[in-house]
């Protein structure tokens, strides 16, 4: 099954050395370079489909020999003296990195060559809100079956494919069995990290 949250990164296993890289938006004709990349990292989940909707950030690392214009406001550097190491100034059309590594092409698109990819798809965290002190235990549980079923079918209908919920420990054992029960499954195979975006780091680096 694909990781929690919904990210997805590729990369070749690569040994350090200072060429130019881009990063720009994914096409169409990477694909094959990618499924090439994924079956080399050997992790157990399918490569998704990059054509679904809801992967809405597809960027792919390549090599700068070739170098459209592009701005990747989805993924800036977050500091300013990040941007003067890359070699570029705010605002700049493309975003260099140095580190790439000679290692065999497994793709290439006109003279350039990929790298990785860094893939982010939509998903939803579930919150819920049920007043304690209102009604008796089974009415609260028919509550939370009628707020389930409504939620279900809201998320479906927005095109979303699966929610997360993460328990609190107090009730994580005992509210556990009864998410079991409607359906959800408990994954402790993948480890879950998160990511806090900086709305104020990010709206400098893309002026």
């Amino acid at each position: 099954m694909p990781p929690k949250g919904g990210i997805y990164i590729f990369f070749q296993p690569v040994k350090r050395s200072e060429i130019p890289m881009l990063i720009r938006e994914y096409h169409e004709s990477d694909l094959h370079a990618l499924r090439a990349i994924h079956a080399a990292q050997g992790f157990d989940y399918a490569l998704p489909d990059l054509s679904n909707p809801l992967f809405v950030t597809k960027l792919v690392l390549s090599d700068a020999n070739v170098a459209p214009p592009f701005r990747a406001a989805s993924l800036p550097l977050e500091e300013a003296s990040a941007l003067r190491d890359a070699g570029l100034k705010p605002g700049a059309t493309q975003e260099k990195i140095l580190g790439a590594a000679e290692i065999p092409s497994t793709g290439r698109e006109g003279n350039r060559r990929i790298l990785g990819a860094a893939l982010l798809r939509l998903t939803a965290e579930a919150y819920l809100l049920l007043d304690p002190r209102a009604g008796t235990p089974r009415e609260r549980w028919q509550w939370l079956l009628a707020l389930h079923a409504a939620a279900e079918r809201d998320a479906w209908r927005r095109g979303l494919e699966d929610v997360h919920a993460w328990l609190p420990p107090p009730i994580a054992k005992k509210f556990g069995k009864r998410l079991a029960r409607l359906g959800w499954l408990r994954d402790d195979a993948w480890t879950p990290y998160c990511k806090r975006l900086k709305e104020l780091v990010y709206a400098r680096a893309d002026t």
